[in-house]
């Protein structure tokens, strides 16, 4: 059973396995340079003739989730329960797309910090004993996520440079009680609101970064460790301004520098130079997939050992933006090892 340390941190004795994982990507996704890490890149954003791009989403996710199932040779009936969510409005781009599995759905929202959310919890699930399989998923959709948060792609408004582009993609998990030498979850600390007053939902990168340096902070001071223990401390997508921010909070308000093993998804996915995406990357799918491909390749052939995974989310919505609101945000980490004692 999970024990706590310090005020916020869960240790998982069990320490829970990935069994299987899978992460798929749109069009811009394919051609940066994590391209070959990825287990399919659709040459189109319609995943393959969609009709709207909220159906494209949901086959995504579709998508990542089987191939992770089937990856850990399992098949869906063998699945206990599975915790995912997106960024639309009620999650369909997960319960459209898994409705036809017939798992249990336990539907989630951490906005950008899914991944991290629903890896934690159904870590958590799987360490108490709970269940046995247990899927983590989410997804996200340049052009779905557009049209909800900001203006649809057919006003073809200018971002300004502080924007990131919400990634094309989907990430999935399954989880399960320990094999020997699976990349596993030790320890996961969910997060706290952080809202300092960023209004600008162009700027997620300012608005998330408080939140990050909330949970990486008290993970450190709780566990007594510091970020020289750990090969990457990986954020979600706080993309360039969010990065930057980060490194300076921690140190201002915690004490940490952790310039020299943080690493970025949101500046992973893309080329920042020769691919138009201004900031980096966001949206859900982009941690979902770049930890479910790159990290979790180099976890398995020990060239990382300890990862802390902070997913970052901001917690706005079209309703509060116009309404002229602030932006809360949170932050949730798990650690990932390379399943070496």
């Amino acid at each position: 059973m999970a024990t706590r340390v310090g005020k916020y941190t869960l240790l998982l004795p069990s320490r829970p396995s990935i069994i299987g994982h899978a992460a798929v990507v749109g069009k811009a996704e394919g051609e940066g340079p994590l391209a070959k890490e990825f287990d399919y890149c659709y040459s189109d954003d319609t995943i393959d003739g969609c009709p709207s791009w909220e159906k494209a989403e949901s086959a995504l996710q579709y998508e990542a989730i089987t191939r992770a199932i089937a990856k850990a040779k399992l098949s869906p009936k063998d699945i206990n329960l599975i915790m995912a969510g997106d960024l639309l409005d009620q999650c369909i781009g997960t319960s459209f797309g898994i409705r036809e599995l017939a798992i249990p759905f336990l539907g989630l929202y951490g906005a950008c910090s899914t991944m991290a959310l629903s890896l934690g919890l159904a870590s958590v699930l799987v360490d108490s004993g709970a269940v046995d399989y247990a899927v983590a998923s989410t997804s996200s959709h340049f052009a779905s996520a557009e049209r909800q948060f900001r203006l649809p792609l057919e006003y073809g408004g200018q971002r300004p440079p502080s924007a990131q582009r919400t990634a094309t993609a989907s990430g999935a998990s399954v989880i399960a009680e320990n094999k020997e030498d699976l990349p596993c979850v030790e320890a996961v600390t969910f997060g706290k609101i952080m809202d300092l007053g960023i209004k600008d939902a162009n700027n997620m990168g300012a608005a998330m970064a408080p939140a990050a340096a909330s949970t990486i902070g008290d993970f450190l001071n709780d566990t007594h460790t510091s970020p020289a223990d750990y090969d990457l401390i990986l954020t979600g997508d706080l993309g360039k301004v969010g990065a930057e921010l980060l490194i300076d909070l921690l140190k201002k308000d915690y004490g940490y520098d952790i310039s020299s093993v943080h690493g970025d998804c949101g500046l992973m996915i893309y080329d920042l130079e020769a691919q138009d995406v201004h900031a980096g990357g966001s949206g859900c799918g982009c941690s979902g997939s770049v930890v479910n491909s790159y990290i979790m390749r180099q976890l398995k052939e020990k060239t990382l050992n300890r990862v802390f995974f902070v997913g970052t989310g901001a917690l706005l919505s079209p309703t509060s933006t116009m309404q002229g609101e602030s932006i809360p945000s949170i932050a949730h980490g798990v650690l990932l090892t390379s399943g070496d004692e």
